[in-house]
Order: structure tokens, then sequence, then C-alpha cells
């Protein structure tokens, strides 16, 4: 579908729903090709609470880090 600026404005809800639709918009300004309105990918699933129980931590997790390491920090 191909709108110009004027009609976008006019009709962005109706645009919105021909998008989520799985329709592309092309939104023209004197009749070239300026936007390309499309949908978002859906977001990312919800974190599931426990789904992480099995992860093991080293004992020396927290220990400072090694002074060539720390080095690079700094530089």
């Amino acid at each position: 579908m191909l709108m110009n600026v004027h009609q976008a404005k006019t009709h962005f809800s109706r645009l919105l729903l021909a998008v989520a639709a799985g329709e592309e918009v092309i939104i023209a300004k004197a009749g070239k090709p300026v936007a390309k309105l499309i949908a978002c990918e859906s977001p990312s699933p919800k974190r599931i609470p426990g789904q992480d129980r099995n992860i093991q931590i080293s004992d020396n997790f927290n220990d400072p880090l090694p002074p060539e390491i720390l080095k690079g920090f700094y530089s």
C-alpha cells in the first residue's frame, strides 16, 4: 500500500491496523517513497521464574580479577 504523508497522518490508526494484519505501508512525499511502515516483531516471551535453578556458580566468582585483566579497565 502506498500513501502520501497527508493521508498517512489522517488515517494513521487505520494504517496501524493494516500493518498489524501483515501489510506493509509505504509513505511517500511528493510521490517519492521515503518510509516503510512494518509490524514489529513480537516481544520476547515472559521469563519463567525458576527455569535457571540448576546454574552452578564457582566458589571464586567474587574473587578480585587478576592484575593483567584489571589493567585493561584502566588503560
